[in-house]
C-alpha cells in the first residue's frame, strides 16, 4: 500500500480557514453539525479565517435551507447520486479529493458512528494526524496551533494533542460537549455545489435493506430531561425507579460508569467523560457521588438535582438542588406527585 504524502514545511502555508463536516440522519441535520459550527466559528474568527461547512448527499433541499439560518461562511454541497446512501469508500473518496484541492487548515467531524467511520480513513489518505474523541478545542496563541483535548487514560488523564508538521489538523469531537450554533437573523452563508467525480467502481459495498431498531433507542444528547442513577443504588433493580420516573418526566435513563462496569445497564446510558456529555434542561443525579469524570459529562445541565444519602457527596458542589435521604423513599414520592400533576393537567 502506497503511503500517503505527508504534508510539511512550506506547504502549511497553503492550508487556511476552518471546515466542518456536516451530517445528516434521513435528510435532516444531526445535532452534532450545529456544535460543530458553533466551535468551528469561534475557532475561525481567532484564527481570522473562513468557516465553511461541507454536507455530502442528494436530495438534501431540507437540510441546507436549514444549514443557511446559521453563521457559516460558505456551505459546500457535494452532490452526486452515488452519494444519496452512505458508503465509507464513496464519501472518503469524495472528501478526501475535495480536502487536497482546498486546503483546510482545520477539519472537525463529530465522533458518532459516521464519524468514527470516515475520520481515520480520511487522515490516513491525506498524510495527517487526528486526534479522536475531543472535548475541547482552543487555538494556541504563541503561533496559532490547534489545542485538543481529549480523555486518556480511562478519563483519569486530560491529554492536549497537537499536530505540528501536517495538515489539515483534524479532531472528532464528542456530542453534546459544545454549544450549539445559534441562529442568525439573516444568513449570510454562500451556497457552492460541487459535482464530484464518482463512479459505481469506486464503491464496493451496496445498501441493500434498512431495518429500523428492534426497541426503542438511547438518545441522551437531544433528552430535555435525564434521570441517572449510581452506585448508591445498591442493585441493578434500582433502575427500574429510574426508570419510572424518567418515564414520567419524558426523558431519558442515565447511568453512572461505576454502574455500567458492574454490568448493571449498558454502556448507551452511560454519561460522563468515557460515555456522553448531555446538556438537558433537567439533570437528576441518584445515588451519584459526583467523580470529577461524572461531573465532566453533565455540569452543563441547566439545572441539576442530586439526591444522596451523603451529605459530604461532592456532587451537592455543583448541584442546583440538593436532597439528602434514602432515594427508595425519595424516588417513589416524586413519581406518585409527578403522575398526579400530569393527571391534574389533562384533565383541566
Amino acid at each position: 500500500m502506497k503511503r500517503a504524502k505527508v504534508n510539511q514545511g512550506e506547504d502549511l502555508q497553503e492550508y487556511k480557514d476552518v471546515y466542518v463536516i456536516g451530517e445528516c440522519l434521513d435528510g435532516r441535520l444531526h445535532p452534532v453539525t450545529l456544535e460543530l459550527m458553533g466551535e468551528g466559528r469561534k475557532l475561525a474568527n481567532q484564527l481570522k479565517r473562513h468557516l465553511g461547512v461541507i454536507l455530502l448527499g442528494d436530495g438534501m433541499d431540507e437540510a441546507l435551507e436549514h444549514l443557511q439560518d446559521y453563521d457559516a461562511d460558505v456551505i459546500y454541497h457535494l452532490k452526486h447520486p452515488l452519494l444519496k446512501d452512505f458508503s465509507t469508500e464513496g464519501y472518503v473518496k469524495v472528501l478526501n479529493d475535495f480536502i487536497r484541492g482546498n486546503k483546510p487548515e482545520i477539519l472537525l467531524i463529530g465522533a458518532t458512528s459516521y464519524g468514527r467511520d470516515i475520520a481515520p480513513r480520511l487522515a490516513g489518505r491525506l498524510g495527517t494526524g487526528l486526534t479522536a474523541d475531543c472535548t475541547k478545542l482552543e487555538i494556541d496563541p504563541a503561533d496559532g496551533k490547534l489545542l485538543q483535548t481529549r480523555p486518556a487514560f480511562g478519563g483519569n488523564l486530560m491529554a492536549t494533542i497537537i499536530c505540528p508538521k501536517n495538515r489539515p489538523q483534524m479532531s472528532t469531537v464528542r456530542p453534546g460537549v459544545m454549544e450549539r450554533a445559534h441562529k442568525l437573523a439573516e444568513g449570510k452563508a454562500h451556497l457552492v455545489t460541487v459535482i464530484p467525480e464518482l463512479e459505481p467502481k469506486d464503491i464496493r459495498v451496496a445498501l441493500v435493506e434498512k431495518k429500523p431498531p428492534a426497541k426503542k433507542q438511547v438518545n441522551l444528547i437531544d433528552a430535555r430531561v435525564v434521570v441517572s442513577g449510581g452506585r448508591g443504588l445498591k442493585t441493578p433493580e434500582g433502575f427500574r425507579l429510574i426508570e419510572e420516573l424518567a418515564d414520567v418526566l419524558g426523558g431519558e435513563v442515565g447511568s453512572s460508569r461505576a454502574c455500567v462496569d458492574a454490568g448493571w445497564i449498558s454502556h448507551a446510558h452511560q454519561v460522563g467523560q468515557t460515555g456522553t456529555t448531555v446538556r438537558p434542561e433537567i439533570y437528576i443525579a441518584c445515588g451519584i457521588s459526583g467523580a470529577i469524570q461524572h461531573l465532566a459529562g453533565m455540569s452543563e445541565a441547566d439545572y441539576i438535582v442530586a439526591i444522596n444519602k451523603d451529605p459530604e457527596a461532592p456532587i451537592f458542589n455543583v448541584c442546583d438542588y440538593g436532597i439528602v435521604g434514602d432515594l427508595y423513599e425519595i424516588l417513589p414520592a416524586m413519581i406518585e406527585d409527578y403522575r398526579k400533576r400530569k393527571e391534574e393537567a389533562n384533565h383541566a
